[in-house]
């Protein structure tokens, strides 16, 4: 065993989708495990694609997994596998016991610090999106609402006004009587 060996770390990682059609699925874990293999100090020893399967909760929807062996030629690497791909396990096969040093441990930290503040930052950003299209959403309902309500008292005005004129119509109207003067009345008006 040569001391390059002794340096490798081996381990299996498990990298699961879900979606549809299941062809879809089989083709992005392929990709996913190119772009593993492309990944700097990584090299894909083996891999084990399981056919899609039919969820039970959502029968349209489909689910498989991919086993991945991968040989890293330090433990950072694997440290920024689990945050780029987010497997559902990882187990370290070997070695048993590791020896890291100071700037080992700093470049491990160092790589989880700047990735948590990459997550964290995203976080912030969409919040705030999300804050900015409320409040948009909330504007343009407002307005919306303003609109209707007075498309409504607009329309109960005229309601009543048609209402109004209806009642003019439906109420009997009173004969107009003519007055007619009694006979003595004209008799005396003649003679003046």
């Amino acid at each position: 065993m040569s001391s390059d060996d002794k340096k490798k770390i081996n381990a299996m990682m498990v990298v699961e989708v879900l979606g549809r059609p299941p062809e879809y699925l089989t083709e992005t874990l392929d990709n996913i495990i190119k772009a593993i293999g492309e990944e700097k100090g990584v090299v894909v020893v083996e891999k084990k694609l399981v056919e899609p399967v039919a969820m039970k909760e959502k029968p349209d929807f489909y689910s498989s997994f991919a086993e991945i062996g991968v040989e890293l030629e330090e433990i950072l690497n694997l440290a920024i596998l689990m945050f780029k791909y987010m497997p559902a396990h990882v187990e370290i096969v070997s070695p048993q016991n590791f020896n890291l040093s100071n700037s080992g441990f700093n470049d491990l930290f160092n790589e989880l610090t700047r990735r948590l503040h990459g997550y964290e930052e995203i976080a912030r950003i969409l919040q705030t999106e999300k804050m900015i299209l409320e409040n948009q959403l909330k504007t343009i309902l407002g307005e919306k609402k303003e609109e209707l309500e007075k498309e409504k008292a607009k329309n109960e005005t005229k309601g009543k006004e048609k209402k109004t004129k209806e009642e003019k119509i439906k109420k009997p109207r009173k004969p107009r009587v003519k007055k007619t003067k009694n006979v003595k009345e004209e008799k005396k008006e003649n003679d003046s």
